[in-house]
């Protein structure tokens, strides 16, 4: 087996997370769960730009629940339904960028940042 093989073979468990967590639009949130317990799972055995996608999810996931609820709480006032789609925007867009970072076998581009 190559290295190339290799790798491939460890960029699978990222790439089904980040798929895991773009399922969460529509199935409630249930596929993120599961995603941010596999990042945790998965992380500390990766390799160090592996473990920058895995971190990237899981602040994806804390920032989102975060979010989650501070839109949820606005959902009192009209501001609430206009925010519930830039959510899902927010997290559709983090997502693909770093599902294809993966695929570059790259690092996430800002893996700190709160936005994108």
């Amino acid at each position: 087996m190559t290295d190339s093989d290799v790798s491939r073979a460890d960029t699978r468990t990222p790439q089904i997370v980040y798929a895991l967590f773009l399922g969460g639009i529509v199935t409630a949130n249930i596929t993120l769960l599961i995603g941010v317990i596999i990042a945790y799972v998965y992380r500390k055995d990766a390799a160090p730009w592996l473990q920058q996608h895995y971190r990237y999810l899981i602040r994806t996931f804390w920032i989102g629940a975060l979010y989650f609820c501070a839109v949820f709480a606005l959902s009192v006032f009209v501001l609430g339904a206009i925010l519930w789609p830039l959510l899902a925007v927010w997290l559709g867009v983090r997502c693909v960028l770093g599902f294809i970072a993966v695929r570059r076998d790259q690092p996430p581009a800002r893996p700190g940042s709160w936005l994108w």
